[in-house]
Order: structure tokens, then C-alpha cells, then sequence
């Protein structure tokens, strides 16, 4: 507005100008063209020429405006196709993160078969593959992808990112292998692309390389471009893989580096006394153990801490009952004291131990132990009783049958029918004879009735054992103990 006004004076100054410089010279201008002869005053003649030049300076203009019309044409249609492209790029996107992928598909195929510009046609393409890939047509996806591809031409940054979206659908597939052949070629010294180390670190984890994982863990970790929690699981988990596989000469290096926390990791610890024990180191399993459980009973590190021969049980057994006395009723921690004594032969205190551990918690692991217990001193009745109930407590584990099995077809087992009584021949010719000579009849044979089982005659009693109540439980020592101010043997009446 303020230029408006600016010119608008600038105009009116010289048009005064003119006036007055006109109106002083009043002279006359003759214009001579035989046959003609033309007689002007000046300031006509002036008016006359500066009208003339603004006439002509307009008509170049509007000449050079028709001259460049075709290329303003273009350039007008090309404005006008990328607008159209972006709204069906923005609308096929919306699409995608709204679920609606029939319809992304379609605008993104649309917009990839008219589209002229290249980086548009590879948007479009992975974009449709993205949605084919959540459709699951897979077939459909692969040949959007080698359009999106062949659309990238010789363009290194739009390769990359055709490889980068096809090795992650590969990956949702499992396809790991297909997808590091991908994006091997990306990982370099500098790490730039952290997307793609991502999911490097993805396809490695699949195929189980677990130097890989951990390398890659540690780096994308030091970049801050994955979750802490998430990076310490994976370390753990890949470190837990190499200790399996460590040996003697790599032990060091391997354990030197994982952080002090990494080491107290119920998994690590696990697969580093593994690894100790493998090696022949049972000491220095066993402080491995020992420093992971003072910071966590976990249930597995006490199994772990209890499977051991009978020279390392007695000195194991001195640091568990330190964590008892401040974890008296860890169901966890009796058992593994009570397999512990067992290891000792301190069959009396290993049988307090694990009926504690039983009142606390009845489980498979316990009643097992208890039923070692007792055929180790001669009580198979005891041990069977205890072996029943860890069977039983495994059932409850596993899915009951709502219904009874049809009874087997033992018709053609001639041994079996020697010992079938004579009632069976009674039955039915179509109905099958049960293992256990039993009929489990349908409801249109109800007429018939079920042979019953011979019952077999009861065993002989076993004869009482001799042993006393005092026998049962052993003499040895328990370690940490001072039997003196326990003992009643000792004390003055």
C-alpha cells in the first residue's frame, strides 16, 4: 500500500514537471514525409511520443507473454499433478494408520501408476507394499516392491529405503536371512542409519547370533536409539548363548565385559556357573551363584546352587543358612537345603528341611526330593507315596479330558483274551473288550453290563521296620551348628 502511494506521488511530481516545461516552450515540431507533411505543437508531439513507447513497451510484453505460454502451460499442469499427487499421498497414509488398507492400496497404486516424479513413486510404492503386507498378499506386495525399486534407478538414498522397508516386511515373516542380505550392505563403521541397525539387530536375534546381538545391542545402546530394559534382555539373553559356548581361553574376555549388574542377572549367573562347571571350575561356579543369589533368591539359581557332589554340598550348605535366617520360611530356599543335605547324606536334617518347605508349598520338585529321601533309607513305601504325589501335582499341570476314551480293541490280541474271564464272551460280538475287561457301554447298550476287573489279591505285608524313631535321623554333624547347646545329652540334671 505504501509503495502504491509513493509512485502515485512520484507520477504527479512529473507530470507538473512537464506542465510547466511544456508550457514555457511553445515551439512547434514538423514532421516531413513526402508526399506528406505533418505540423505539431510540442507538447502534443511529446504526449504523442510517450504515449508511443508505453503503447510498444506493452506490446513486447504481451508478445513475450504469448512466446512463453507452452512453458507456462507445463509448469501450470505440473503444479496442478503435484497437488493432486500429495492428496493421494496424504490420503493413502491416513488411510494405512487408520486401518483402512483396501483403500490406502488403491490411491497408492493409483498415484504410483500416474505419477512422473520419483521420489513420489517410490513413496507410493512401499506405501502400497506396506498395505499389501497388512493385507497379507504377500504376492502383490513383491511386485509393488520391484516397481518401487525400479523406480529408485541408480538413486542410492531411494535404494536404501526400497531395501530398508523390504527387509523389515521380510522380518515380520521371519525371512531373516533374505533380510540381513539386505541390510549388511547398510551397517558401516559410522552407524548412520539406526532404523536399519535396528533391525539388524532384529534379523540376528531371529537367526540366533548371539555376537552379533550383543555387538549391536551394546552400540545402539551407546547412541541412546534403543530402550535400556529392552537392551539389558538382550545383552543378558546373548551374553547367557556365548557362556554356553565359552571356553577356557575366552572365558575372561567375555566375562570381564559384562557390567557388575549384568553379572547378578538370574540368566547370566546361570549360564556362567554352567559354564564354570563345565570347565571344571566347581568353586568358581559356585561363587557365581553365591553373588546373584545375595541379591535376589531367585528359584532357579537355588536348583542351580543345590546341584552339586558331596564335597562342595557341606560347604554350600554354611552359606545357605545364612539366607535362611533371613528368609526363614522361603519354600525355595528349604528345598534347596534339604537337596543340599541330601547331597551330605544328612538325611535327618534334609528331611526337616524339605517337610518345612512341603508345608509351605506342595509341588513336583519336593515331593520328588522326599521320595529320594526315603528310598535312600530304605522306606519305599514313603517314597512311592511321595513319587505318587509329585506324578499327581504334574497332572494337575496338564489339560484334564472331559470326557472317557472309547475303551481299546483287544480282539485280536490272543494273549490278552487267555485272561479275560469267561463272563466277556457274554457280550456283545460288535462290542470291543477293554484292556482293563471292563465294557464302557454307549447309552443304546445299557442292557449290558460291565464285566468288572479281577481284583488281584492283596500283597503280603511287609514286615515292620526295625529302625527306631532315633534311627531315622542321622548323627552327622549340621554345619553351622553347635550341637552342644542343642543337645540334651550333654546338659547336667
Amino acid at each position: 500500500m505504501m509503495r502504491s502511494w509513493i509512485w502515485t506521488l512520484i507520477l504527479l511530481a512529473a507530470a507538473v514537471g512537464l506542465a510547466l516545461t511544456v508550457h514555457d516552450h511553445g515551439g512547434n515540431v514538423i514532421i516531413v514525409a513526402q508526399p506528406w507533411r505533418l505540423e505539431l505543437s510540442l507538447p502534443l508531439a511529446v504526449v504523442l511520443a510517450l504515449v508511443a513507447f508505453v503503447v510498444l513497451h506493452w506490446l513486447l510484453r504481451l508478445l513475450r507473454w504469448m512466446g512463453n505460454s507452452p512453458d507456462r502451460l507445463r509448469a501450470w499442469r505440473g503444479r496442478r499433478a503435484q497437488r493432486r499427487d500429495v492428496e493421494l499421498l496424504e490420503r493413502g497414509w491416513i488411510n494405512v494408520l487408520e486401518g483402512r488398507y483396501v483403500q490406502a492400496e488403491k490411491d497408492l497404486s493409483s498415484l504410483l501408476a500416474r505419477t512422473r516424479s520419483a521420489d513420489r513413486k517410490v513413496l507410493a510404492g512401499l506405501s502400497a507394499a506396506r498395505a499389501l503386507h497388512l493385507l497379507g498378499e504377500y504376492g502383490r506386495r513383491d511386485q509393488t516392491l520391484r516397481l518401487a525399486q525400479e523406480g529408485a534407478g541408480q538413486d542410492s538414498r531411494l535404494r536404501q529405503a526400497v531395501d530398508t522397508v523390504t527387509a523389515e516386511m521380510l522380518l515380520d515373516q521371519n525371512r531373516a536371512q533374505e533380510a540381513l542380505d539386505l541390510l549388511e550392505p547398510l551397517q558401516d563403521a559410522s552407524s548412520r542409519f539406526l532404523h536399519a541397525t535396528r533391525l539388524l539387530l532384529r534379523a540376528h536375534r531371529q537367526l540366533g547370533h548371539a555376537d552379533r546381538v550383543y555387538a549391536l545391542t551394546r552400540l545402539l545402546l551407546r547412541r541412546s536409539a534403543i530402550d535400556e530394559a529392552q537392551a539389558r534382555l538382550f545383552i543378558c539373553e546373548s551374553a547367557a548363548q556365548r557362556l554356553d559356548a565359552v571356553d577356557v581361553a575366552g572365558w575372561n574376555a567375555l566375562w570381564g565385559d559384562l557390567t557388575a549388574d549384568e553379572r547378578l542377572t538370574p540368566v547370566v549367573a546361570l549360564a556362567g556357573a554352567r559354564a564354570q562347571t563345565r570347565l571344571g571350575r566347581p568353586d568358581d561356579a559356585a561363587r557365581i551363584l553365591e553373588a546373584a543369589l545375595n541379591r535376589q533368591l531367585d528359584e532357579k539359581l537355588l536348583r542351580a546352587y543345590a546341584l552339586c557332589d558331596a564335597e562342595q554340598a557341606r560347604q554350600r550348605l554354611g552359606h545357605a543358612e545364612l539366607w535362611l535366617r533371613s528368609h526363614p520360611d522361603h519354600a525355595g530356599l528349604l528345598a534347596a537345603l534339604g537337596q543340599l543335605c541330601l547331597a551330605a547324606q544328612l538325611w535327618g536334617q534334609g528331611a526337616h528341611y524339605l517337610e518345612r518347605s512341603l508345608a509351605l508349598r506342595a509341588d513336583i520338585h519336593i515331593h520328588a526330593l522326599l521320595g529320594n529321601l526315603h528310598d535312600a533309607l530304605g522306606r519305599p513305601d514313603q517314597a512311592l507315596r511321595h513319587w505318587r504325589q509329585a506324578c499327581e501335582a504334574a497332572d494337575a499341570e496338564l489339560p484334564q479330558i472331559q470326557r472317557p476314551l472309547p475303551a481299546a480293541d483287544t480282539r485280536g490280541d490272543p494273549q490278552f483274551l487267555q485272561g479275560v474271564p469267561a463272563a466277556a464272551a457274554m457280550l456283545s460280538p460288535d462290542a470291543p473288550v477293554a484292556a482293563s475287561a471292563a465294557y464302557l457301554q454307549d447309552a443304546a447298550d445299557e442292557a449290558l453290563e460291565a464285566v468288572p476287573t479281577p481284583v488281584a489279591p492283596p500283597p503280603a505285608a511287609r514286615p515292620a521296620s526295625s529302625s527306631t524313631e532315633d534311627d531315622y535321623f542321622d548323627t552327622a554333624p549340621i554345619p553351622g551348628v553347635d550341637m552342644s547347646l542343642t543337645s540334651d545329652r550333654n546338659r547336667e540334671p
